[in-house]
């Protein structure tokens, strides 16, 4: 196919782009000699992941480079520009909670993603912490335990955490440096490992409270001593040395990838991460994209281990030679039980993973065949909730290659005042679709529309004004609200598709999807304007306060739940008390 321009591709490194008939790149990658590489694609028989892809691929370029850490840098480059089909997408990309000590201006704790934390700012980071709860209870008992800062913002007057002990009244008073300094000492040795420091804490604080007849206080510490207790046993000290660390351990059969990665902190394990792929290119070079893929979502340790298959110039260059491979002793037993998970978690999941593949790439692409087009790697579907007009919205989730790509779900708060789901759908899809266009964002082969004639003839009206042609279906509820019928978007026909069928459970899914996702969102923006109302005329509460109590528990019911040290958290302890006292009453009158 390729045959004469396969031969004149040099044995240099580069990074090469695999594209399917309508140029669109499919798969990027890079290699120390491209001649090698390509070639392999075509002169020899593919199996599983690999031969779906050289099916699809209708040309090739590539570029050289003067070496191969080069080459992997231009990689990393084109797969996040292009967002290639068969380039490794984490199944769990979602970034671990960290806790934070912010140290200026201010002593406090949070949790915070990762990806969120600003690495400029006065922070020292604690984790990753895979149980976000754990994470939560921690910062909430040391918080109880010490007196950190604690409100949001900088109020010019003490609020009541001053009052009760558990703040030094950083905004106004002149703090103890001393005090500030010990506590800091005792909140940091316990986060990087001495348990006793907090222990030891809440013992004292248990004893003061029975001395003072505070039973119900001394019992609630109790129970926060026990669960500790409980989460501290089930972290085995691996290591000694007290150094934060991963270990990378995979295993490889059939054409598919197992990786398991231990998260050690202070020595201990905290828990880790698992996953499981296909193969396109190699198991080198994908294990080195999936490397990289993981770490830019996730903290970077000090040492990373690995078994020597691993051991690649490329990572020890882009890593800056964070990676060991570990030879005896405990980091070589820790190593060879990540690798003993990896085994394990592939022959658990294997199956499971196989369905799930068919299930979803091959119902997409028998849909795609139902309909009759040649391409179907993105489905974009549309859905509107109101009541009655009031709080108008609508949601789009997308679907790529038969998988939810959640990153790229969009809200829509419509304008449209009264009760008319094909103005509403003409608002969102101009709206959607003008602006991808403007910034040549991706578009779909597929538009469906949940509804009938009516919203497939509102969405096609915008699409030709926007001149664009997109293949537009409408999905059709039955009585019970269940999926139905599937219309045609040129003809207005119903496809016949039966109710057993992958297909028909494929679309069930999507519909159901948007469906959840858009009325989450209405629910959210009802919510919100329950409690604007509900604050309406209460004094002390302007348009920013209304704001903020909004942001803070999004849902009257919530606010209602909140306890005087709370609302003060968002309001002056005087106006908390004031709304304290409504919202009580309100609930007694209801």
């Amino acid at each position: 196919m390729f045959k004469d321009k396969l031969a004149q591709i040099p044995h240099l490194p580069g990074s090469y782009q695999m594209k399917n008939k309508d140029g669109i790149i499919i798969y990027v990658g890079k290699a120390k000699d491209l001649h090698k590489r390509v070639n392999s694609y075509f002169n020899r028989v593919q199996s599983g992941k690999t031969a779906k892809l050289v099916s699809e691929i209708a040309d090739f370029t590539y570029i050289v480079t003067s070496s191969e850490l080069e080459a992997f840098l231009l990689e990393i480059n084109l797969i996040k520009e292009y967002d290639p089909k068969y380039n490794i997408l984490l199944k769990d990309d979602k970034s671990y909670p960290y806790i934070e000590y912010i140290e200026h201006p201010y002593p406090r704790l949070k949790v915070s993603r990762y990806l969120h934390i600003r690495k400029k700012d006065h922070k020292k980071l604690f984790g990753p912490y895979p149980n976000a709860y754990a994470a939560r209870r921690i910062v909430n008992l040391l918080n109880r335990l010490y007196p950190l800062k604690k409100c949001e913002g900088n109020p010019k007057k003490v609020c009541l955490y001053y009052h009760i002990g558990e703040c030094l009244g950083y905004c106004e008073k002149k703090v103890d440096l001393e005090q500030q300094k010990q506590m800091q000492e005792d909140i940091l040795g316990f986060l990087n490992g001495n348990d006793k420091i907090l222990k030891d804490r809440i013992m004292t604080k248990m004893k003061l409270f029975s001395e003072s007849l505070n039973f119900e206080m001394a019992l609630e510490l109790k129970k926060e001593l026990d669960y500790m207790n409980v989460v501290l046993d089930r972290q085995k000290i691996s290591l000694q040395d007290f150094t934060n660390r991963d270990v990378i351990g995979t295993f490889f059969e059939n054409g598919y990838i197992s990786v398991q990665i231990l998260f050690l902190r202070n020595g201990k394990i905290v828990g880790g991460h698992t996953d499981i792929f296909p193969i396109v290119s190699d198991y080198l070079s994908d294990m080195e994209d999936y490397i990289t893929k993981f770490y830019e979502r996730h903290e970077i340790p000090k040492e990373i281990l690995i078994s020597e298959d691993l051991q690649t110039e490329v990572l020890q260059e882009y890593f800056e030679h964070k990676f060991f491979v570990p030879q005896k002793g405990q980091k070589k037993e820790l190593l060879s039980m990540a690798i003993k998970n990896a085994k394990i978690n592939f022959e658990n999941e294997m199956e499971l993973t196989r369905k799930k593949e068919y299930f979803t790439e091959e119902a997409n692409d028998e849909l795609r065949k139902i309909l009759g087009l040649e391409l179907l790697d993105r489905i974009d579907l549309f859905d509107n909730s109101n009541l009655f007009g009031d709080w108008s919205v609508s949601g789009m989730v997308v679907f790529k290659n038969g998988i939810p790509a959640k990153n790229e779900y969009r809200k829509y708060k419509m304008s449209v005042e009264k009760n008319d789901d094909y103005n509403m759908m003409r608002e969102v899809i101009y709206r959607r679709y003008q602006r991808a266009l403007v910034e040549k964002t991706e578009l779909p082969q597929l538009i469906i529309v949940d509804g009938g004639i009516g919203q497939i003839h509102a969405c096609k009206e915008i699409l030709d004004e926007l001149n664009l042609q997109i293949k537009v279906c409408g999905l059709k509820k039955n009585d019970r609200h269940r999926t139905n019928d599937l219309l045609d978007g040129d003809t207005l026909e119903v496809i016949d598709i039966p109710k057993d069928s992958n297909v028909f459970h494929y679309l069930t899914r999507m519909q159901d999807e948007v469906h959840r996702y858009t009325i989450t969102y209405h629910r959210t923006i009802r919510s919100k304007g329950s409690i604007s109302s509900v604050l309406d005329g209460i004094p002390g509460i302007g348009v920013k306060r209304k704001k903020d109590l909004v942001k803070k528990f999004g849902s009257v019911t919530k606010m209602e739940q909140a306890s005087i040290e709370e609302l003060n958290e968002v309001v002056p302890l005087e106006v908390a008390k004031s709304l304290y006292d409504y919202l009580k009453s309100r609930k007694s009158s209801q």
